[in-house]
């Protein structure tokens, strides 16, 4: 198992995270600030690492109270989500607070999944979603939270960490063709997910 994947010795007792909890949400809010990327009107990229998954863990653990037997189940769920130095991985959410316009949205843009892309230098990253379950159903109805992984191969590692370049990231669906242009600090930050 990689370093960088969380394990049971991770997790903290209830009681210990809840002091804390106040703490770490600053420090995971800061984090995060380098690690979101709004595209199109309202679509965002959550980038994910070992900071934001072990939060989230711990916080399903409070949600769900579900004590040590959901502490298996959450590392089995998360642990996937936390780059292993040879990608970027990010979760992708359509956010529409009205349910009637959320449910035609999503109508429209199913197979979105396959359509996400990081193009920098001469390099184009198709992104590769998360295999659990299908994010797209058989009407077509995309989901509005999905899982995405970037592979990089060692000369993209390079070319990414040069800071040469602008980086796009494009979602091409003929429903919803948006491009964001990633600023130095994400640059930099998801940079740090690389091995190189």
């Amino acid at each position: 198992m990689s370093a960088r994947k969380l394990t049971r010795d991770d997790i903290l007792p209830m009681e210990e995270f809840m002091k804390i909890r106040a703490d770490k949400r600053r420090e995971l809010l800061a984090i995060k600030q380098n690690r979101r990327v709004p595209i199109g009107p309202f679509a965002t990229f959550y980038f994910e690492n070992r900071d934001t998954m072990w939060w989230q863990i711990h916080e399903m653990l409070r949600i769900e109270r579900g004590g040590e037997e959901q502490i298996a189940d959450e590392l089995s769920a998360y642990n996937p989500l936390i780059p292993d130095g040879r990608e970027l991985v990010a979760t992708l959410m359509f956010e529409i607070d009205d349910p009637v316009r959320r449910e035609r949205e999503l109508g429209r843009l199913g197979g979105v999944e396959e359509t996400v892309q990081l193009a920098f230098l001469d390099e184009v990253i198709h992104a590769r979603a998360e295999e659990d379950v299908d994010r797209t159903n058989a009407e077509g109805k995309a989901s509005s939270v999905q899982f995405l992984h970037f592979p990089f191969n060692d000369e993209q590692i390079a070319k990414f960490r040069s800071m040469e370049g602008e980086v796009q990231l494009r979602i091409t669906h003929p429903a919803y063709h948006h491009i964001a242009v990633l600023s130095e600090a994400i640059r930099r930050e998801l940079a740090r997910d690389l091995d190189g």
